[in-house]
């Protein structure tokens, strides 16, 4: 049978034998097949080279492909060398390739969907009066890890979770931290992540005494005594 038939499917299944027969009619249904299918740039590649055995054969100098472009040059041979039967290679009349994710592809993943990886992060830390802010350079660090570990956009989130696992337990009892700032240091392992608190100390030095207003983050002001040494503490004190 091919596509278009009209086959009988048992409604009651395997445990209900005895129920009745449901006409499905494939005429209007597309089917769509599609899977990682992994080893099968290997296979494209020797059909490509070739074989070259003797002192006049020719060397393969050419750069290693990447398996978006070997995938490109895929033909039905392929599949059936990979394990498929030509029954089923038949009933697929168009075969089309997807491209691997870049670093570009990958950062547009993480910031731009609704339920993104970096706004559940966020969300996350707002749950707990923190703001958190990853650079774009430090963006650019996740893409390049996913790329080099070949994990694309599911390697994200692990590499995401595996530099902020320990803050995530220390925002919490830290009541006066304001921002957290992620950069492309802190990802590749080289320093802690920058923590801005709401408390601020400053020292100024003045020499006529008198009274302003200052404001700090978002909504924080304190009141400030210019004097000669004047030592300045948080605003909600």
């Amino acid at each position: 049978r091919g596509l278009g038939d009209v086959y009988k499917r048992q409604q009651g299944g395997r445990k209900h034998p005895q129920q009745e027969f449901l006409q499905v009619d494939t005429s209007n249904i597309l089917f769509i097949c599609g899977g990682a299918f992994s080893g099968l740039e290997e296979i494209i590649n020797y059909r490509l080279k070739g074989t070259a055995i003797g002192f006049n054969s020719k060397l393969d100098l050419e750069p290693k492909k990447t398996i978006g472009a070997s995938l490109k040059k895929l033909e039905n041979q392929d599949l059936l060398k990979f394990g498929m039967i030509p029954e089923f290679i038949g009933r697929l009349p168009v075969i089309t390739t997807l491209s691997e994710l870049d670093e570009d592809m990958l950062i547009r993943i993480m910031t731009q969907p609704k339920n993104a990886i970096v706004k559940q992060f966020e969300s996350l830390m707002r749950m707990d009066g923190v703001k958190l802010e990853i650079k774009e350079e430090a963006l650019k660090e996740i893409a390049k890890l996913a790329v080099s570990q070949n994990t694309g956009a599911r390697g994200l989130r692990s590499i995401i979770e595996d530099s902020l696992m320990d803050l995530m337990y220390k925002v919490p009892d830290q009541k006066d931290l304001y921002k957290v700032v992620i950069n492309n240091d802190v990802i590749a392992k080289k320093s802690d992540p920058r923590l801005d608190l709401k408390s601020l100390i400053i020292l100024y030095f003045s020499l006529s005494p008198h009274k302003i207003k200052y404001s700090f983050g978002p909504s924080q002001s304190v009141l400030v005594l210019l004097s000669p040494l004047t030592l300045l503490f948080d605003g909600s004190s």
